[in-house]
């Protein structure tokens, strides 16, 4: 339809100057004009409600008929007269000059508003014989109060270059230059109003909020700003709802429900002054109580709105809304308004009688006459009080802006693309003079417009508070102003604001309860980010605020500490010697050495005695003193690891334990040929003592070169393993080093196990054999455990099992070998002869 009509008019202003222009259909007269040499229009929705028949398509449609006067509406319109009137009484500002104005009612409809468009660009006149190429009936035009009407307003009167200066419309959707190129405003653009609600919504922790909009282009298009604003802002909207003054009560009624069933404390209401008035009815039907509202610039400051019944439900509201102002001698102008100014006035009577309850004409016996004597003064009602004069300020300064631009029209000397003024103004020659003015009125306010037509965005933070007499109150609590830097826009002062329900306790809303630190948030799947369970961090992480998203990791050095808040320095560990596990390894460890050397001194006493020579006592000692040596070099394992050490410990082990097993080894060789020997015939007994020890010499040679290739390829060097504790141990260096003396220990010691095995049946009363292979059985078993055990021991457990392995396999080497020799020795003399030992066994035990 917008499309439509502007392009009928388009159309009709691009015909030939010669064709004549008709008014088609009945002219729309304004409520309040007055003549000039030039002319301001206005519109405000000065009655706010519309009544629209139904066509019928059989007759031409019913004007609407507007409804309700709006006391605040009226007081922008005389706003708008009173500073007209102070220009034109001005000797500084458009001397000689005077302005006129037409001021028509849109009632909030965009139909009426489309129709003020076409009545201030054409005129009401319907003469015959006037030209299309006439100038347009007015040079620019203040208004609209609501973005939808504006909207429709820009879009028509744009094509022909007159400027609209709005002082209500704020739908940051005006901003657009391509498509409204002539258009200004006074107020700012909800741009920025919408972020800084939502930073508001965030300063004060509230994340799960509801949201309400009007169900137009001020609304939606503010809701939109607002809802991706909080998202960034972490805010959750738990539901948004649109309704319209138009609306059916069935629909404002599921709206409210949905409020009341809600589980968000607060509610932000991005709704034009018309929705909320319909919103707060059936709240207060419903008995909605204890909300926090959110307002926005559009109701937030509105008095009609603060009535003690209505209180009850928007207790300590709080919202932003622009500076406030005071105008001198704006409420004597106001209160001299009277109908016997201009007695044909429909809308000066109609105002009367709204503001006093009376009729001049009534028409029932119990209505109140109107006797004209009534005195405006003595009111206390919207259209009179001006003590929070903030939309009628952004009227005044829009006049004011149009006057400006119209005095450096005509203060223009040098002609630049037309832009000075010939013998008549032209609205595209006032737009131009408007985008450059830059002035600051006589109540202290800098008016200037930006590249987009926006004014710079300055707010207040208003709180709704009662005073004394139970009366609200509109008390500043803080400030945004989007021409400071980020961090530095937004301030507040909490300590004066008044909350809804205990008004000393802000309320609280929120989907979940915060987490502490030592946890994270948890998204829950298919709810909003702002409903979440707290998860503990992981060892090793920490979060050290409120809320955190994840955890942190701590570094190398640290640990998390028990509530995993903060990072503590991780303690070393290894094998001390002064630790209990420490002491008990070391004390078995000199135990083994100890009880080694006194085996070995009770062989050394009885070395002449049959059964010490009968075990080779040369052997014996060198069994010995390689036990020694294994008992001792379990010491090495334990300590703060360090270069020597590691090396140390992992070669003192393999060649101790290989010349340990290569003297077992040749034991049992000489045990055998010891067996051979008594075969008639046989010399093997002169071959015995070279052979034992090439034996022993060339078992161990091979694990000295493989600890020596060991060292110098990849040797074991000190390591730190951060796990919960930072665990010093050795390296390996080379793992197939590593496996390699293990392996070949093994090895020998299988060989020995065999030779051993097979010899436990040789017919002596001392088999030796015997022992040597049930020692065998137990180093086998040993270390066959100790290999999964070592390979599945955390930290400083691997070497105590390492030790454990190396001390139990020793000890069942000593016992099981030299044990029995020791007890014969000590306790059984009379079986230490040479008779017993080589006496055969009785063959009727075969």
């Amino acid at each position: 339809m917008l499309f439509c009509a502007a392009w009928l008019i388009f159309n009709i202003a691009l015909s030939d100057q010669k064709d004549l222009c008709q008014m088609l259909g009945t002219p729309e007269y304004p409520l309040l004009s007055k003549g000039g040499d030039v002319t301001i229009g206005g519109a405000f929705s000065i009655h706010s409600q519309i009544s629209v028949s139904a066509p019928s398509f059989k007759k031409d449609p019913e004007r609407p008929a507007c409804t309700s006067l709006n006391l605040r509406e009226f007081r922008f319109a005389q706003t708008m007269i009173f500073a007209i009137e102070e220009i034109n009484n001005s000797s500084s500002l458009l001397p000689n000059i005077s302005i006129g104005y037409k001021i028509y009612d849109s009632c909030g409809y965009t139909l009426s508003s489309m129709r003020t468009a076409m009545a201030l660009m054409n005129g009401e006149e319907g003469k015959e014989g006037k030209l299309c190429s006439g100038s347009p009936a007015v040079h620019a035009i203040i208004g609209e109060s609501e973005s939808s009407t504006t909207i429709a307003m820009a879009r028509i009167t744009g094509p022909f270059h007159i400027p609209v200066i709005s002082h209500f419309a704020t739908c940051a959707c005006l901003s657009n230059r391509k498509e409204f190129p002539t258009f200004f405003r006074t107020i700012p653009s909800d741009y920025y109003q919408s972020r800084a609600l939502a930073q508001l919504v965030k300063h004060f922790g509230w994340t799960w909020v509801g949201a309400v909009r009007s169900d137009n282009d001020y609304g939606n298009n503010g809701m939109a700003t607002f809802l991706e604003a909080a998202q960034y802002e972490g805010v959750c909207i738990e539901y948004s709802e649109a309704i319209s003054r138009t609306n059916p009560r069935e629909k404002i009624a599921r709206v409210v429900e949905i409020i009341k069933r809600s589980t968000s404390n607060v509610l932000v209401a991005f709704l034009a002054q018309g929705e909320m008035e319909v919103l707060l009815e059936e709240a207060l039907t419903q008995n909605v109580t204890g909300l926090q509202w959110v307002g926005s610039e559009s109701w937030i400051t509105a008095r009609q709105l603060a009535s003690q019944r209505a209180s009850t439900v928007i207790s300590s509201a709080i919202g932003f809304t622009i500076k406030k102002s005071k105008i001198p001698g704006l409420r004597n102008f106001l209160t001299n308004v009277h109908p016997s100014k201009s007695p044909s006035n429909a809308l000066l009577r109609e105002f009367w009688e709204v503001a006093f309850g009376c009729k001049f004409s009534p028409q029932l016996s119990n209505t109140k006459m109107c006797s004209g004597s009534e005195k405006l003064a003595e009111l206390n009602n919207q259209y009179t009080d001006v003590s929070e004069l903030r939309i009628s300020n952004n009227v005044y300064k829009a006049v004011y802006a149009v006057a400006h631009s119209l005095h450096n029209l005509l203060a223009c000397e040098t002609p630049e693309n037309h832009t000075c003024a010939r013998k008549d103004i032209e609205p595209g020659q006032v737009v131009h003079y408007l985008k450059g003015v830059n002035f600051t009125t006589g109540t202290g306010d800098h008016v200037y417009f930006n590249y987009n037509g926006d004014p710079t965005a300055q707010y207040e933070l208003v709180n709704w508070q009662q005073n004394d007499v139970g009366k609200t109150e509109f008390v500043t609590v803080g400030y945004y102003d989007a021409s400071l830097t980020s961090g530095q826009q937004f301030s507040i002062n909490p300590t004066k604001i008044l909350w809804a329900g205990d008004p000393f306790t802000k309320p609280k809303s929120v989907c979940s309860e915060s987490c502490p630190p030592g946890t994270r948030q948890a998204v829950i799947r298919g709810k909003p980010i702002c409903c979440f369970s707290c998860v503990p961090c992981a060892a090793g992480e920490i979060s050290n605020t409120t809320d955190a998203v994840d955890c942190t990791k701590c570094p190398l050095e640290y640990w998390s500490s028990e509530d995993r808040s903060h990072c503590v320095l991780k303690q070393v560990e290894f094998l001390s010697f002064g630790e209990t596990m420490g002491i008990v390894l070391t004390v078995f460890s000199v135990t083994g050495a100890c009880l080694t050397s006194g085996i070995g001194l009770i062989f050394f006493l009885f070395k002449k005695t049959p059964i010490v020579k009968a075990n080779n006592s040369e052997l014996s000692f060198l069994l010995l003193f390689s036990l020694k040596l294994c008992f001792l070099c379990s010491l090495t394992f334990i300590g703060r690891p360090s270069e020597w050490s590691c090396m140390l410990r992992h070669t003192a082990f393999g060649i101790t334990f290989a010349l340990c097993i290569s003297c077992i080894l040749a034991k049992t060789i000489v045990v055998v040929m010891a067996f051979k020997a008594t075969v008639p015939g046989s010399n093997v007994s002169q071959c015995t003592v070279p052979l034992q020890r090439f034996s022993v010499f060339g078992s161990t040679l091979p694990q000295v070169v493989i600890c020596t290739l060991w060292i110098a390829l990849a040797p074991p060097v000190p390591h730190s393993r951060f796990t919960e504790k930072i665990i010093l141990e050795c390296d390996v260096g080379s793992a197939v080093g590593f496996w390699a003396v293990l392996g070949y220990i093994g090895l020998l010691s299988i060989l020995c196990f065999v030779l051993a095995f097979l010899a436990r049946k040789l017919p002596d009363n001392f088999n030796e054999a015997k022992f040597i292979t049930f020692s065998m059985l137990i180093f086998c078993a040993v270390w066959i455990t100790f290999i999964p055990a070592y390979v599945s021991s955390p930290g400083k457990f691997t070497v105590a099992v390492e030790i454990f392995a190396i001390l139990a396999s020793s000890f069942g080497l000593l016992f099981c070998i030299f044990l029995p020799k020791c007890y014969i020795i000590l306790f059984r003399p009379e079986q230490n002869t040479r008779r017993h030992l080589m006496g055969k066994k009785d063959m009727k035990s075969q």
